[in-house]
């Protein structure tokens, strides 16, 4: 006889995220790991995102005060597909001599060859992550992809943009993420939101929140944009709340800016880095994860769609170092739970 689930008791060392005893088929959440991180030019170690976020998950307390008990409605995770982890190994090790010399390949015929392998390896990862997903909203699931590196969601906005078209990407993140092929590399990690933006039609607005990194090229991308990409600095932020206004004033802006149908793309980043020291390009300032939590529920309250999400740029702290995951875990919780409220 299968002992019933209890929501309350410690989670077992075989269940699944956040304990849970779910089949991606049984769930309505289904997290899709892309442990992947071949441009990552500072701090490494996103690919092990994913398994440092499921480690942590198992701890997580399942009733939620904000959104009741998300995981009754289902959410598991698929395993690591261990072809994208041969393409992570492959294009990493290929992508580090092109990194070294900042991407300055000149008429080197062999760094020109390691990039355009690279370059090829993202393009697979795409496909694979856009046939996925698309294969999962076919089955009516919420999916939630965890990276890796923030350049892998890429094929996962493409399937919603397409099953949703005039799509909002509200973007947490401490970078703009609107350079152009950075390093050579056309899919890096800080060209996810250029790419987004230039290559999926669907996407009808991107919303960034926490901005405070990013180059006199991502700038003019901004305000060039004629109202499509519409980006609440940090800094511009920080000084608003010293002069009087209210975090829920923000908010309430920032939300007005987006369309109805919502898919969050989340960098760890964007908190403030005292929650996430280990993630590869940690910059002062960001959100707090209350804050963080708080525009979540606001889009849900604001009879918008929450349609997907991604949460990227994990990455585990040396010596079996969990704060990283345990803060993931549980902001991809909330997120969760934000988004089950608008369906």
């Amino acid at each position: 006889m299968t002992t019933p689930f209890d929501p309350d008791a410690a989670a077992r060392a075989d269940s699944g995220i956040y304990g849970l005893p779910h089949t991606p088929d049984e769930a309505r959440v289904v997290v899709l790991p892309v442990p992947f991180a071949a441009t990552t030019s500072y701090g490494g170690g996103a690919q092990e995102g994913p398994g440092a976020l499921l480690d942590a998950s198992r701890q997580v307390d399942l009733f939620d005060l904000e959104t009741g008990r998300p995981y009754a409605a289902g959410i598991a995770m698929l395993p690591e597909s261990e072809v994208i982890r041969a393409l992570d190994h492959e294009a990493r090790a290929l992508a580090e001599t092109v990194i070294a010399v900042g991407g300055d390949i000149g008429d080197d015929p062999t760094l020109a060859a390691a990039l355009a392998r690279v370059n090829a390896l993202c393009d697979q990862v795409n496909e694979d992550v856009y046939e996925t997903t698309r294969a999962l909203l076919a089955k009516g699931k919420l999916v939630a992809l965890v990276g890796g590196d923030h350049a892998v969601p890429f094929g996962c906005i493409r399937a919603h943009a397409e099953r949703y078209p005039g799509l909002g990407v509200l973007h947490l993140d401490a970078h703009a993420d609107l350079r152009t092929a950075y390093e050579g590399f056309t899919w890096s990690h800080a060209s996810i939101m250029a790419n987004v933006v230039d290559r999926i039609p669907g996407v009808a607005r991107l919303v960034q929140v926490g901005i405070r990194d990013f180059s006199n090229e991502e700038h003019a991308k901004i305000t060039q944009s004629d109202g499509r990409i519409a980006t609440f600095f940090d800094a511009a932020m920080a000084a608003r709340r010293f002069a009087g206004a209210t975090w829920k004033e923000l908010v309430d802006e920032i939300v007005a800016a987006l369309p109805r149908d919502v898919y969050l793309s989340f960098d760890i980043d964007g908190l403030d880095p005292t929650l996430c020291p280990h993630t590869g390009t940690p910059v002062p300032g960001g959100l707090s994860f209350h804050e963080a939590a708080y525009l979540v529920g606001a889009v849900a309250r604001s009879g918008r769609r929450i349609v997907g999400m991604d949460l990227v740029e994990v990455v585990p702290g040396p010596e079996g170092d969990e704060w990283d995951g345990n803060v993931a875990a549980r902001l991809l919780y909330k997120m969760i739970g934000h988004a089950l409220t608008t369906w």
